[in-house]
């Protein structure tokens, strides 16, 4: 990830988010929006926005499955980092698939310090980047997310909204649990340096896998019939899980193929159209396995588990096609 203070890279970037042996996350810092109305300085314009990401990270996987669905891949470009990132953080081959798409810079704490020169804080991706004005409109995923679900339905077709306006506060609800005790949780597991804190976030993260199965039991998805932004924060971790959080991170009480509501689901979700394009099971792995030295030493990256995401679920016959 890489961590900057007044515009120059420090190392053991991770020990910045430890706490007596637990791992607390940092606030992402910029928190500008892209809007359709003109109430902001970033206006919803084709060709003006660019993403940068890496196929690694869940909650870069959020934005790009966004522009995936809502089809604006003409309307907003996007740039992958490589799957490795050490002590530099993430960084850009100098060409090809994992280069930097505006500018030709070899890591991603450039794109941060060409925003603002005396940058503080982690250098995470997301990045929503605006070219006219060149800067960082937004580093954080769930607010990226919310900007590509609406600010640019006049350059798509797609209309359909993941965060309508009668259901926000179930939402915004059901959001937070998954996101302290699911997403988060796997990273609490896995970089706690205690084990009181590994005990506790483990416990909480299989409580609320344990709710989240209840809760699919009943119905199709988390606030119902209706597929939701909630959904897809929550898929990208759960499609992560047996790869990698079961191994990698110690979250080993059970694979997400144990649930049968849980791992249904997910096979639902990955099989809609253009998802699972956004998947890269080969880059996911080496990220973490290869990446987080302090983790796994070694560096060591497993050949399995065999996963097939493309075998038929069962949400169309139990809640109706």
């Amino acid at each position: 990830m890489g961590m900057l203070i007044n515009g120059e890279l420090v190392d053991n970037w991770l020990e910045k988010e430890v706490e007596e042996g637990e791992f607390k996350r940092m606030e992402s810092t910029f928190r500008h929006w892209v809007t359709n109305d003109g109430s902001s300085e970033f206006a919803a314009e084709a060709n003006r926005y660019h993403l940068y990401v890496s196929d690694a990270c869940p909650w870069a996987h959020r934005t790009v499955i966004f522009r995936k669905l809502k089809k604006l891949e003409g309307v907003i470009g996007l740039s992958l980092v490589e799957a490795d990132m050490f002590d530099d953080g993430w960084t850009f081959e100098e060409q090809g698939k994992y280069s930097d798409a505006l500018y030709g810079l070899r890591y991603m704490h450039e794109i941060y310090t060409r925003a603002d020169k005396n940058f503080t804080g982690q250098i995470t991706v997301p990045v929503l980047w605006d070219k006219k004005l060149n800067t960082i409109v937004n580093n954080e995923s769930s607010e990226i997310i919310r900007m590509l679900n609406s600010a640019f339905n006049d350059f798509t077709d797609v209309k359909t909204d993941y965060y309508p306006d009668a259901i926000r506060d179930e939402i915004d609800k059901i959001n937070k649990p998954i996101y302290e005790n699911i997403n988060n949780g796997v990273y609490r597991c896995g970089f706690a340096t205690s084990q009181d804190a590994y005990d506790k976030a483990f416990e909480r993260l299989f409580n609320e896998l344990e709710n989240v199965e209840v809760i699919l039991s009943k119905q199709r998805y988390l606030l119902g019939s209706e597929l939701t932004e909630a959904d897809w924060r929550l898929f990208t971790t759960l499609i992560r899980f047996d790869a990698v959080y079961v191994g990698h991170f110690k979250c080993n009480l059970k694979r997400i193929s144990d649930y049968p509501n849980l791992s249904n689901y997910v096979r639902e979700l990955y099989q809609i159209e253009g998802v699972a394009e956004t998947v890269d099971f080969e880059y996911i792995k080496r990220h973490y396995y290869y990446s987080h030295t302090s983790v796994n030493p070694t560096q060591l990256v497993p050949r399995g588990p065999e996963l097939n995401f493309t075998s038929p679920h069962d949400r169309n016959v139990r809640f109706g096609a």
